[in-house]
């Protein structure tokens, strides 16, 4: 009888073991900071500028969340593109300086490392 006991004992002591044991921190150093495997959500709005950031704010205004709030972003994005290109056809820019109006039109900074 005690050895059926201490079966049934250990029967049930080595799967609690296994999920302590897969619960628990590893001791082990890991390769690299924790924020380079957990994803850290930014800010609303973090990293936009110029158009993009109007945009999101507009149709965030608008009270749309979610994949409905980034794809109405994505469209008055376009639309604003489309809206410099136009101008700088009118105003007949071309080449490297077309390129230079449409980021400027939109509210982004050109650095040297875009050209």
């Amino acid at each position: 009888m005690r050895s059926s006991f201490l079966m049934a004992v250990a029967a049930l002591a080595i799967p609690v073991s296994w999920a302590i044991a897969q619960t628990a921190p590893s001791a082990t150093p890991q390769s690299g900071p924790p924020s380079a495997t957990v994803p850290v959500p930014r800010a609303a709005g973090a990293g936009l500028v110029g158009k993009r950031l109007t945009c999101r704010q507009d149709m965030g205004a608008k009270g749309l969340r979610g994949q409905d709030l980034r794809d109405q972003t994505q469209l008055c994005v376009a639309q604003g593109q489309l809206d410099c290109l136009k101008q700088a056809i009118d105003q007949k820019i071309v080449g490297p300086q077309r390129k230079d109006f449409i980021k400027t039109c939109m509210g982004v900074a050109s650095t040297a490392s875009d050209e």
